[in-house]
């Protein structure tokens, strides 16, 4: 067994709670190397780049919380961290730079506002995510919110689902907009019909498998699966101990489900987990998604007449505690208290009368947190980088906000929305696998001098019709990307990079088969590699 699966047999992750006030008492350096992993099913992670100081991770099922809860998370930043938030792509935030001395003070913190950090880190079913304005628009075919809750319940804190061979990501959606990554989940479960003996059934279909990070973007394959919101429960818990009982515990970097599908096939995963959950299984029904992509950053009519959302972006989803504050306050003078992150590190205002709409754009906060960002700004995403994260070899939020600005300063904003996704690591935490540009970090050598740089990935997306991104260039220097963007996204847009020959996109931005700045070279990647972008 792999070190991980070891320290799992002689200890369940979830004992580590007992610890963690002694821990507190004695110091970090106290903590053994085991238990530093087990700290993470308690969402308490070690971060190597700030020797001494903990990360904390929030589970917020679904995006969905209050402000209440938001200004506990601001409090406990500017008590105990460093004052900085990290909205991330499951919508939830990272509080940042916490002593262990801390850890057991915020964790009662959070239990009074109904938060907690529980499984959200190792080998367990992570933040459950849904559409972040369910309940709110017209456009859905079920509000997922009740489910996103009853699941959340029924997985964490149980041991039956404690110890799996590896993370396991659920996204529950009735949004037909395609506002989440869906084709990169463990689990998606998306919205669906059936024709019954009354007419249609509202429900799901079942997608299986999605990965990105090691081995890159595997995209969720259909299990031919249907099942009812009454269903959706015991089939979620059938699919994980089947996972449980049958997923590799040998090597981490195969331990996915997406492997134990790739060996199994899909349909004989759809038999075992069949004979798991006891019932016979409903063949898929028809997808109920639309082909558009829609992500609620804006201002959009709710269903209740006279009422609003309003989506904030969170520039590459770091805010200030003071900020988040801020917002809470506007969603409390504006709206009912109600907060909802979203999947691309935006914060949604609901309920906001059309009698107030005006007065809440006029805010000096929303000259920051924008709803009608420029194109480029818009879809921008970003992870943590390697300020906080010790598998990051760049530095990436403070890259993405400055090469978005000078790539809009050389082309202008007249241009259709685009997402660029920025990622430290193959690790993939900023999503660059699904975007229309996707930007992954690395380090390379310019005359014997190291220096940060990325490879460039374009025409990535999930959804009815999902693409894997091809990688157009690598070793592209930080210092001179604006300028290679700038070459490439003009002739581009999201549908052109969908279905454009990357030989096409070569020949239009890089001429010569090089990016040059001075001396410096960034290589175009062999076409036999970028044969096509469709």
């Amino acid at each position: 067994m792999n070190k991980i699966e070891v320290l799992k047999a002689e200890k369940d992750g979830l004992d580590i709670k007992e610890d963690i006030a002694r821990y507190a008492e004695v110091g970090w350096e106290a903590i053994s190397e085991e238990d530093i992993q087990r700290l993470k099913w308690y969402g308490v992670f070690l971060r190597n780049p700030t020797p001494g100081f903990f990360m904390i991770r929030v589970r917020i099922p679904g995006g969905r919380t209050t402000t209440e809860q938001m200004r506990t998370l601001a409090h406990l930043a500017k008590a105990y961290g460093n004052g900085m938030l990290d909205l991330t792509t499951r919508q939830q935030f990272q509080l940042r730079q916490l002593s262990i001395a801390h850890v057991p003070e915020a964790f009662v913190r959070m239990e009074t506002v109904g938060l907690t950090s529980l499984q959200t880190g190792m080998d367990n079913v992570r933040n459950i995510m849904t559409c972040p304005v369910a309940g709110l628009t017209a456009e859905e075919q079920f509000d997922a919110t009740d489910l996103v809750g009853r699941l959340t319940k029924e997985l964490t804190g149980n041991r039956a689902y404690s110890n799996l061979p590896r993370k396991f990501n659920i996204a529950i959606t009735g949004c037909p907009d395609n506002c989440l990554h869906l084709e990169t989940q463990d689990l998606a479960l998306v919205p669906a019909t059936m024709e019954g003996h009354d007419g249609p059934i509202a429900g799901f279909n079942l997608l299986a498998g999605g990965k990105l990070g090691s081995g890159g973007y595997r995209i969720a394959t259909p299990l031919d699966v249907f099942v009812t919101p009454m269903e959706v429960v015991a089939v979620a818990g059938a699919i994980l101990r089947v996972f449980r009982d049958h997923g590799c515990r040998d090597s981490r970097t195969t331990a996915r489900l997406a492997f134990l599908l790739d060996e199994w096939g899909e349909e004989r995963f759809r038999l075992e987990v069949q004979r798991e959950v006891g019932w016979e299984l409903s063949r898929a029904g028809r997808d109920a998604r639309k082909m558009s992509v829609n992500e609620h950053m804006g201002i959009y009519r709710q269903q209740k007449s006279g009422l609003n959302y309003v989506g904030l972006k969170i520039p590459v989803g770091r805010i200030h505690a003071d900020d988040l504050e801020g917002i809470a306050a506007l969603a409390e003078i504006y709206g009912t208290g109600e907060i909802r992150l979203t999947a691309n590190q935006a914060m949604i205002i609901p309920n906001v009368n059309d009698r107030m709409l005006g007065n809440l754009t006029e805010e000096p906060l929303l000259k920051r947190f924008l709803y009608n960002p420029t194109p480029v700004q818009k879809g921008l995403v970003s992870c943590v980088g390697s300020d906080y994260c010790n598998l990051a070899v760049i530095e990436t939020k403070s890259r993405a906000v400055e090469t978005a600005k000078r790539v809009e300063a050389l082309i202008g904003t007249n241009m259709k929305p685009i997402t660029m996704h920025w990622s430290g690591c193959p690790a993939a935490c900023g999503n660059h696998l699904v975007a229309d540009v996707g930007l992954l970090g690395k380090k390379i050598k310019i005359k014997g001098e190291v220096v940060e740089a990325v490879d460039v990935f374009v025409g990535g997306r999930a959804g009815p019709n999902p693409k894997m991104a091809i990688k157009l260039l690598e070793d592209v220097p930080c210092a001179i990307l604006p300028e290679v963007l700038s070459g490439i996204l003009p002739y581009h847009s999201r549908e052109k990079m969908h279905r454009t020959k990357a030989k096409s996109i070569q020949k239009k931005t890089v001429p010569h088969n090089v990016v040059e700045s001075g001396k410096v070279k960034a290589r175009m990647v062999p076409e036999p590699i970028a044969s096509t972008i469709a």
